[in-house]
């Protein structure tokens, strides 16, 4: 059985409520483990089990191997054991197991010793062993074995010979080595009463003895022919003359054959006793006889009353019943009593000072290693803000983020899925043929209603999504056989169906057999408004769609299919500026084309279809196809920043040296001769004077000519500055580039967000990603939502604040209301946004630098603030430029102040992608 830790591994035992659903519930789905034969109620078990059991940390019992799992540990000993039973002589196994069942030995080191004494000079009929015959050893087989009792009569044994004989049977009813291999029976009784040296054995030589492989060559041919004409015969040989193969028989393979045939209970001086498969083969005795079961106990009694009794001795001998005293024993009993009390009350006092010291020693210490200085950065919530960092002004609460700006947020997980919508259209927008537009644009087309006026950026969203899907594996008619399905389910359940808004499911399926049924061949052209999207999007539906990946797929085909009745001049009489009723208000009756009812949908529908259609294209080719070459850019991107920091870092150096010939100290222009500078007497003769003015003229001349090159070199070391930094400046222009390029293509292949706070909040900004750039043609500032958004912590980090609580016992509740708000807390899945400057910088002021996450976010911010801050300044600019027509006059062509909504932003957006590949 394999070891985990130095301890056995237990198999799990069924549980009483499983046993007992054998009887009650015999159909009941369990989890069965096929490797080790245990039932589990529970996935949950059964996986922790599993889980346990692929930790390289087991140990295989009869190797000693560790780093293994369990079923690499079980393997080994089945391995082993295998080898070590195809090794171990099999005439000698039951020989063997039956001198060691029913033993009581404390180790099995000693049980093996006292086997292997019993039996290394005891042979057993069919045993394979070596005979040295003068010399020379031989491969042999034991045929018979003669009981000293034959000792002395040769001719008796003799006669053992002949197969024939009557005296065969004798021999066969007369088992040997009875006494020598009871190991109740003490070692020097057994060899007088059985001694193995007066036992004979006929054996038949089978082959000479392999060379060892220092020995080969020695050997002549004569030697070999001589020593291999005893080959076939038979002999009567002794003991001393035999021997077993080391690979068969020692201590170690003896040790591991017993440990692997015998067990013992945890008890005190439980017997040893050969496991009931083993003995039920070898016929060994599984029933302890009575006489060996009161041996059995009388040795258990036995040492436990020694332990008892050495116990006792340990506590103290047992008071003695003393004779009656006098008083004046009494009274010195008394005093002497009294003094070991005194003596022993000293001594507690003495060990309690001892303890209290030592305590006092180790919190000192804990102090000191409290006080010392803590290296940032570190865990975030490790960091409390200081009371000289309040007073010095240090923001102490999170900037609130709105919520209510968030569009579609009223409903949970609706404005998630919109913007993972946008997200993925954007990135992808280059596989797709999809121009990019902002997250406002996108809000706008949702919210599109009127029914006179097509939005084509709805059009070209779903029809590029209706090519990349034709890609994409289906099965035709899906949504129709799932509807079958669950009528069925409801019929076999006796169940009565509820229509949705009317319409029962009998009505829907009849409706849908004949709309979209060519989805996938249907022209969608660009120059005609992609006319029909509306009805292969119906069929798209239709077959990748079904009540198990869509589970409001029958709603909102019914608001597809369907109208209320109404009369035709309420349909197209409508007040400008009022919203139409929603089918949810109404029962829906009437079948119509689903190009008349999309606009009717509302924004939560539509996003729910484009969420769906989305999770299904990122698994079309072409989604696949750009991702590798998004992945292969890269590869390449990365080389190419290498090489450009190359050079970068070779130009900085160059620039430094010629800096720092530039700085050189310009020593002032001094005369050769001291004496030149020394007023001459007018006194002088006319010739001195004449050969000192012509001196300094050449030093003068010579000086000039060394300024004039020094100037020059100056001049030229400035320009090849100049030059150097110029070139600097484009490779960090283009390490700009690469930045804003590896953010796109980064962005395609997964996106993260910016970092985490301190309490896990994932901070977010989805402009740049993929086919969207951060600047457009003349460096203008381009963005795709324009503002940070910030995502509550996942389920996981929640865990990981409440392992926190539990581990270091701190209720972090009371600190996420101080440095959140009320407001401004977060759950799991809730989103926030920063829309304006202030808030944005609000938050970088906040985050401590001396926490590991809130560093690497702020490092993140500060190295794309220029780009967000551009992003929203010109997306405020945008919006200040149309709030002159109020945003609630959505639903008509033109309303009464003659606002004409062909005019907005997301109605004037074209799909320059498909023009172009037209």
């Amino acid at each position: 059985m394999p070891s985990c830790r130095r301890k056995r591994v237990v198999l799990t035992e069924p549980s009483d409520a499983l046993l007992h659903a054998v009887q009650t519930d015999p159909h009941k789905h369990v989890f069965y483990l096929d490797q080790t034969g245990e039932i589990f109620e529970t996935y949950e078990a059964y996986a922790a089990r599993m889980s346990f059991y692929r930790l390289k940390q087991f140990q295989c019992e009869v190797t000693g191997k560790s780093g293994l799992d369990y079923f690499q540990a079980v393997e080994s000993e089945r391995q082993e054991a295998r080898t070590l039973h195809s090794r171990f002589s099999e005439p000698l196994k039951p020989a063997v197991l039956k001198a060691v069942q029913w033993q009581v030995m404390g180790r099995l080191d000693h049980l093996v010793e006292a086997v292997y004494e019993r039996f290394k000079d005891r042979y057993f009929a069919g045993e394979k062993i070596l005979v040295d015959l003068s010399g020379t050893k031989y491969y042999a087989r034991v045929e018979k074995v003669y009981p000293p009792k034959y000792n002395s009569d040769r001719k008796a044994r003799d006669a053992h010979m002949d197969p024939s004989s009557s005296s065969n049977l004798s021999l066969e009813d007369d088992p040997p080595h009875l006494i020598g291999g009871d190991l109740k029976v003490q070692s020097k009784d057994a060899n007088t009463s059985d001694n193995p040296s007066l036992y004979y054995y006929w054996v038949y030589v089978l082959e000479l003895e392999k060379d060892k492989s220092h020995e080969k060559g020695k050997s002549s041919a004569k030697t070999i022919e001589r020593d291999g004409k005893m080959v076939g015969s038979l002999l009567e040989v002794q003991c001393g003359m035999m021997s077993r193969d080391r690979l068969s028989f020692s201590k170690s393979i003896l040790r591991r054959f017993i440990r692997d045939c015998v067990d013992r209970e945890a008890a005190v001086a439980s017997p040893w006793t050969v496991k009931p498969s083993i003995a039920r083969r070898y016929g060994v005795d599984s029933v302890m006889p009575e006489e060996t079961r009161k041996g059995v106990e009388t040795i258990k009694r036995g040492e436990i009353d020694k332990r008892k009794k050495a116990w006792e001795e340990k506590e103290g001998p047992p008071t003695k019943k003393q004779k009656k005293m006098t008083a004046a024993q009494e009274e010195r009993v008394r005093a002497f009593a009294s003094a070991v009390e005194k003596r022993e009350r000293e001594a507690r006092e003495k060990a309690e000072k001892q303890r209290l010291a030592k305590e006092e020693a180790e919190r000192i210490a804990a102090e000191k290693k409290k006080k010392k200085p803590i290296r940032y950065p570190t865990e975030d919530l490790d960091i409390r803000i200081a009371d000289k960092d309040r007073k010095a002004g240090l923001r102490v609460m999170r900037p609130l983020a709105n919520r209510a700006c968030l569009p579609f947020n009223e409903t949970p997980g609706t404005f998630e899925a919109f913007l993972m919508t946008w997200n993925f259209l954007v990135v992808y927008g280059q596989p797709l043929h999809l121009s990019v537009f902002s997250l406002d644009e996108f809000e706008h087309a949702i919210r599109h209603s009127a029914a006179d006026q097509l939005c084509p950026l709805i059009a070209e969203i779903h029809s590029s999504l209706i090519y990349n899907l034709r890609t994409v594996g289906f099965t035709r008619h899906g949504a129709l056989l799932s509807f079958l399905k669950r009528r069925e389910e409801l019929l076999d359940g006796k169940q009565h169906e509820s229509p949705v808004l009317g319409i029962a499911l009998d009505d829907l399926i009849a409706a849908m057999a004949d709309t979209g049924n060519n989805w996938e061949r249907v022209p969608l052209r660009h120059t005609e408004g992609r006319e029909g999207w509306e009805d292969a999007l119906v069929g798209c539906l239709k077959d990748h769609a079904n009540l198990q990946n869509f589970p409001r797929l029958e709603e909102i085909l019914v608001k597809l299919l369907f109208a209320p009745e109404l009369p035709s001049d309420d349909a197209g009489d409508s007040v400008s500026g009022s919203r139409p009723q929603t089918p949810d208000q109404n029962v829906l009756k009437q079948f119509v084309p689903p190009n008349e009812r999309y606009h009717t949908l509302p924004p939560e529908d539509r996003i729910a279809i484009l969420s769906f259609m989305c999770n299904l294209a990122i698994s079309s080719k072409a989604i696949h196809a750009h991702m590798e070459s998004c992945e292969e850019q890269l590869t390449a991107l990365r080389k190419e920043k290498i090489e450009v920091n190359r050079m970068k870092k070779q130009y900085q150096e160059e620039m430094s040296m010629l800096l720092g010939e530039t700085k050189e100290e310009i020593s002032p222009a001094s005369n050769a001769n001291g004496e030149d500078v020394i007023m001459q007497d007018s006194s002088e003769l006319s010739r001195q004077k004449d050969l000192r003015i012509k001196t300094q003229t050449i030093a003068h001349s010579k000086e000039r000519e060394a300024a004039r090159a020094k100037q020059a070199s100056q001049k030229q070391a400035i320009a090849e500055h100049r030059r150097l930094d110029e070139e600097v400046n484009k490779l960090e222009r283009r390490l700009e580039g690469i930045e804003r390029e590896f953010r796109k293509l980064l962005g395609a292949v997964r996106v993260k967000p910016l970092g985490r706070d301190r309490f896990f909040n994932r901070i977010w900004w989805f402009d740049g990603l993929g086919s969207a750039s951060l600047v457009g043609s003349g460096g203008a500032a381009l963005y795709g939502t324009g503002r940070l958004f910030i995502q509550g912590p996942s389920e996981f980090d929640l865990d990981q604040l409440y392992k926190r609580k539990v581990e270091e016992k701190e209720d972090l509740e009371p600190r996420r209301r101080e440095e959140e708000g009320d407001e401004g807390t977060l759950g799991s899945r809730e989103w926030a946004a920063y829309n304006d400057l202030e808030e944005v910088e609000a938050l970088v002021a906040w985050l401590n630098q001396k926490g590991h996450r809130e560093l690497a976010l702020k490092t993140a911010l500060t190295k794309w603030w220029v780009h967000i801050t551009a992003g929203m300044r010109r997306r405020m600019a945008d919006i200040t430029a149309s709030a002159k027509i109020p945003d609630a006059r959505r639903s008509a062509r033109k309303s009464a102040l003659g606002y004409d909504l062909s005019r907005d932003p997301y109605m004037l957006w074209t799909n320059r992608r498909a023009i172009n590949a037209s």
